[in-house]
This record gives structure tokens, sequence and C-alpha cells, in this order.
């Protein structure tokens, strides 16, 4: 992945380095430094509405990302503490609610998150083994108060895992519209195109900025990219949440 990347912004800073010295060694050199003014006037616009709207899509990637990993530990964190208040109970629904979520979160481990990190549509059994463990503790006795305070909490506790694995399954179909790349590549574009009308003295001096831009604006957008799904590319977001789980049934 780091490689891929370096190589997309070693590329980039290649071709806008190659570009720029061609235009100015066999471009028409007359007025071209009095382009500076008005191309400046118009970068400065240019540029300036570009890094707001790349800074603004990476921050929602971000607090996307981030928001995906807190759902997946509530969801994790909620059926322990469902199992735990259903051993309250009695010991048959104990035991049950713990095998159905041991088997709840391995089927998290083993066949949603991979198809997750792959952006695969998929259809799973989790909803239905959600479904069994809370028809197990609605039908589970409480004969006193204190029972009945268990079973109220294991319920509450299931009703959070089942908004958070929502939260997480909505997680894996966000990205970047069609239209929002479209502007992200065309303003790109632009504002390493228009340092290509700039003039000054030292050839060298020109190359050198057009190709840091270039390189800049193509990490970026290489970022922007990784982090269009929290499960894969350079988020990355793991189970370990739910092997924690796994870890806790015993």
């Amino acid at each position: 992945m780091i490689t891929t990347g370096l190589l997309w912004v070693g590329g980039a800073a290649v071709v806008a380095a190659v570009l720029a010295y061609l235009i100015r060694k066999y471009g028409d050199a007359e007025g071209r430094s009095a382009n500076n003014e008005a191309a400046g006037q118009v970068f400065t616009i240019v540029g300036g509405l570009h890094a707001v709207l790349v800074a603004f899509v990476l921050i929602a990637l971000f607090d996307a990302a981030s928001q995906a990993g807190d759902a997946a530990y509530k969801e994790a964190d909620g059926l322990v503490a469902a199992t735990w208040a259903s051993d309250a109970l009695s010991r048959e629904t104990g035991e049950e609610v713990r095998k159905l979520s041991r088997e709840y979160a391995t089927t998290v481990i083993d066949d949603e998150w991979p198809k997750l990190a792959d952006g695969e549509a998929f259809e799973s059994t989790g909803w239905s083994q959600l479904d069994r463990i809370r028809q197990v503790v609605a039908a589970a006795p409480a004969d006193d108060e204190w029972q009945v305070g268990r079973k109220t909490e294991a319920a509450t506790q299931l009703w959070q895992v089942y908004q958070a694995r929502q939260a997480r399954l909505d997680a894996a179909g966000g990205g970047i519209s069609n239209v929002v790349w479209f502007v992200l590549v065309i303003g790109s574009v632009l504002a390493i195109g228009l340092p290509l009308l700039f003039g000054g003295p030292l050839m060298r001096t020109h190359v050198i900025i057009v190709a840091t831009l270039a390189a800049t604006l193509t990490m970026l957008l290489y970022a922007t990219y990784q982090l269009q799904n929290p499960y894969g590319g350079g988020a990355e977001l793991t189970p370990d949440a739910f092997r924690s789980a796994v870890a806790r049934f015993g």
C-alpha cells in the first residue's frame, strides 16, 4: 500500500516536472512573467476552494472510520454485557446466550469482516443469530425484582447491539460519490495546470514548485481513495473487539 502510494506520488511529480520543463523550454516565453499576477489570482481562488474541499472530504472520512471503530466496540461490549446480565436469570439461559453470543461474534470475525474489507455486498446469519439471542432472553423466567432488572438490562444491551451492528454495516457502504471524485480530480488538474502558466528567471525553481504541488495533491487524493472503506485500504479496521468478546465468553 505504501509502495503503491509512493509510485503514484512520484509518478505525478515526474509527469508534472516534465511538463513544466517542456513548456518552459519550448513554449513561447513572451509575456510569461506578466502572466504571474493574473494566473496567480486565479490559482489562489481555485487552489483555495480545492483545498477546502479536499480537507472537508478527508475529515469526513477520518470521522467515518473513527465512528465505525467505535460502533464495532460498542457492538461487542453490548454483546458481552447482555451475556453477563443473562447469567443472572438462570443457568440454562446464561449458557444458551453465551453460546449464541460466541457464535455471533465468530460469524462477524470469520464471515462478515473479510467481506466488509473487500467492500462486497453479502448476506449473513448475524441478524438471525441476534434475534435468536433476543428470543432466549425474552423467554427467560424472572422470579424476583433482581432478575427482572437483569432481564431488562440484557434486553437493553441487545438493542444497543442491534443499533451498533447497523451502524457498522452502514459504514461499509459509504465512500465517495462519482460527482465528488469528478470535482476532486478536475480541481487537482486545474490546480496543477495553472502554475504551468507562471514565469520566472529560474526554470529549475519553477519545475520543483510544480512537481511538489503535483506530488502533494496526488498524495491527498490517494489518501482519500484509501480511506473510502474503513474496513479496508488505509484505515483497515480489525475485528479485535469481537476477538476480545470471544475471549471473554470463554
